[in-house]
């Protein structure tokens, strides 16, 4: 009658046909049994490793699809060929080393941690791999996920520990989670970062408080300048000076921080700028002033509006008017007919509280142009103009004395 092939007893039958003892039987189909499966294991790598993942890795590169290339790049298909040895020796020593409990058992926990572990690699790297696609989609622009990434790898990893720990105490997975309470305060404290951070990338994002790109302002930490990473832990910011800062990303919650996307979403951008008037010059207007200035453009509003006064001030009667307020007037007309001042927005020309410095007059607009160097060659057009317009009106400049002012 026909018996099926059992490679144990045969290999053990060999032996004993050649003399030996049976101790020596024992021990020595034991190490043959162990070899021949490690010998199955290592032609299983072969197979899928080197032969498989090279025939695959050609055919993706030579596909039109970038997509599969991204995998490919996260090195996901040679951590999952890596996995078929494990599950071959697992399957292989439950047959072969049936009669060794010891070896078996080694050898069973040795391939379960090794398919473990591989999976667990193999999962975060098609999450990766999942990642980079998603950079190539027209959505993924100034939206970053890698948050949500890194999270969902901390959560592969974890779980893959915790069933790393039950197969080594050979307990269920249940009672290694329902351990973990006992544990909670020390898993909070070594894996605060991680909560904090999860916290505050979930509010940023959902809150759209910060993006890619974005240039944000922390004054407290020297941060000027673009977004150019976040992860679940930092927020990466290039500065305008080329410098690179990181910053915890719990602590954009925890701090203030000004966004500049609003002001570039708009297309203006303010122009807040004071000039100090020596408060002594400050005085009524003069029929000599009027002829000066009326000369100039931009203030024919201001003449216009002032016109009974201004008569009344020629035939020689007394006038609220002041060359200060002329000088506003004049200005707020000059803003508002400036080609890159946007007159939609508001425009004006405001006394500050006067100080030991002299009268703030501020300069509260808004260019047109919002990108940083153009913006900075408007602004400085603006205010360069009314320090050299100010003399006209019979005001003066205040500046603290210098060494020149103290000559004899």
């Amino acid at each position: 009658m026909f018996r099926s092939f059992d490679p144990v007893m045969a290999v053990r039958e060999f032996l004993a046909s050649l003399g030996m003892p049976a101790s020596a039987v024992s021990w020595l189909s034991t190490v043959i049994l162990v070899a021949a499966v490690g010998l199955l294991a290592w032609l299983s790598y072969t197979f899928t490793r080197v032969i498989l993942v090279r025939i695959f890795t050609r055919i993706v590169r030579r596909s039109r699809s970038a997509y599969d290339d991204k995998f490919l790049e996260t090195r996901m298909f040679k951590r999952l060929a890596m996995i078929v040895p494990g599950v071959i020796v697992y399957y292989l020593a439950s047959w072969m080393l049936r009669e060794n409990p010891g070896w078996l058992t080694f050898v069973h926990k040795t391939s379960a941690l090794y398919i473990v572990i591989y999976a667990t690699l193999t999962l975060t790297a098609f999450i990766e791999g999942w990642h980079q696609v998603w950079l190539m989609q027209p959505l993924a622009k100034g939206r970053s996920i890698k948050p949500y990434i890194q999270i969902i790898k901390v959560i592969i990893v974890f779980t893959g520990i915790l069933v790393m720990i039950s197969i080594i105490a050979r307990i269920s997975l249940t009672s290694v989670v329902a351990g973990l309470g006992v544990a909670t305060a020390v898993l909070a404290l070594v894996f605060k970062d991680t909560i904090l951070g999860l916290v505050a990338s979930i509010q940023l994002s959902t809150n759209n408080m910060v993006k890619l790109g974005d240039w944000i302002t922390i004054p407290g930490r020297n941060i000027d300048g673009t977004v150019i990473d976040m992860t679940l832990y930092t927020v990466k910011v290039e500065n305008f000076d080329k410098t690179i800062l990181t910053v915890p990303t719990y602590a954009l919650l925890s701090e203030s921080f000004q966004n500049w996307k609003g002001m570039e979403d708009s297309g203006v951008r303010r122009i807040k700028r004071e000039i100090r008037i020596d408060v002594r010059s400050i005085s009524f207007v003069t029929p000599e002033m009027i002829d000066a200035v009326s000369l100039r453009p931009h203030v024919e509003k201001w003449l216009s509006d002032n016109k009974e006064e201004i008569e009344a001030l020629k035939r020689g009667e007394t006038t609220s008017l002041t060359n200060l307020g002329a000088f506003r007037a004049y200005m707020v007309d000059y803003l508002k007919n400036h080609p890159n001042i946007d007159s939609t927005m508001p425009v004006m020309m405001r006394d500050m509280p006067p100080t030991e410095l002299g009268m703030p007059v501020e300069i509260y607009c808004f260019s047109k142009i919002n990108s940083w160097v153009p913006f900075e060659s408007v602004q400085s057009s603006v205010v360069d103009y009314a320090y050299a317009v100010v003399s006209q009106f019979g005001l003066r400049l205040f500046q603290s004395p210098s060494g020149a002012d103290l000559k004899p």
